[in-house]
């Protein structure tokens, strides 16, 4: 299929990819079943197949949707900035915002079915995350590059941003003590107080 947003598929099919991913939600990949996807559509089994080959492509769609949102609220917006600190700042936030405020199912499901995908369905998301990745190594090598911030391993840098980021849908829920706001702001704050140096600041 190719790269388009759930606004332009047709309202069959978005109506199965959204199901979907709230059933993978609630009950995991591997628990949930075509049944309980064709219960919840109101669809046959035959109606389901007829949009979608396999679950597992299913998956793929569901995630690859997923990807499609974070690059257009974050990533596409981000890779403009052309200073490195105010760049990684931005996507931080961004990032973080994503996961708390907006909360989209698909990218909880890309979050928590990261190993669910097998062959080529799993080269295509990788490739994607990827692509992410570089970006942030980038950034950090930048920050290193012109003084900014430690000497810092920017893969090392790199992963622990997004272990930090993507395993606060885990944890993190609406109406508590901080909103979502202050929240990006906080981890923000205290994220760039290891990677500056002292003299910078994360303001």
């Amino acid at each position: 299929m190719t790269k388009r947003t759930r606004q332009d598929r047709p309202t069959r099919q978005a109506q199965i990819f959204g199901t979907a991913a709230r059933i993978f939600c609630e009950k995991g990949f591997d628990k949930a079943s075509m049944g309980d996807i064709s219960a919840a559509t109101g669809l046959t089994k035959a109606g389901i197949y007829h949009h979608i080959r396999s679950k597992e492509a299913l998956l793929f769609e569901i995630m690859s949707y997923g990807m499609d949102l974070f690059e257009q609220k974050v990533f596409n917006r981000v890779t403009r900035i052309d200073d490195p600190l105010q760049r990684l700042r931005a996507t931080l936030k961004g990032h973080v915002l994503l996961v708390t405020r907006d909360r989209p199912k698909e990218i909880t499901v890309i979050l928590h079915e990261s190993n669910a995908l097998g062959g080529r369905y799993r080269d295509r998301i990788n490739a994607r995350k990827k692509r992410y990745v570089k970006f942030l190594e980038k950034t950090f090598r930048d920050l290193v590059r012109t003084g900014v911030a430690r000497r810092i391993d920017p893969s090392v840098a790199a992963f622990a941003m997004l272990g930090m980021i993507n395993w606060i849908y885990q944890w993190y829920r609406p109406g508590g003590r901080l909103n979502e706001n202050a929240l990006a702001e906080a981890l923000t704050d205290m994220f760039l107080a290891g990677v500056l140096k002292p003299a910078t600041g994360a303001h």
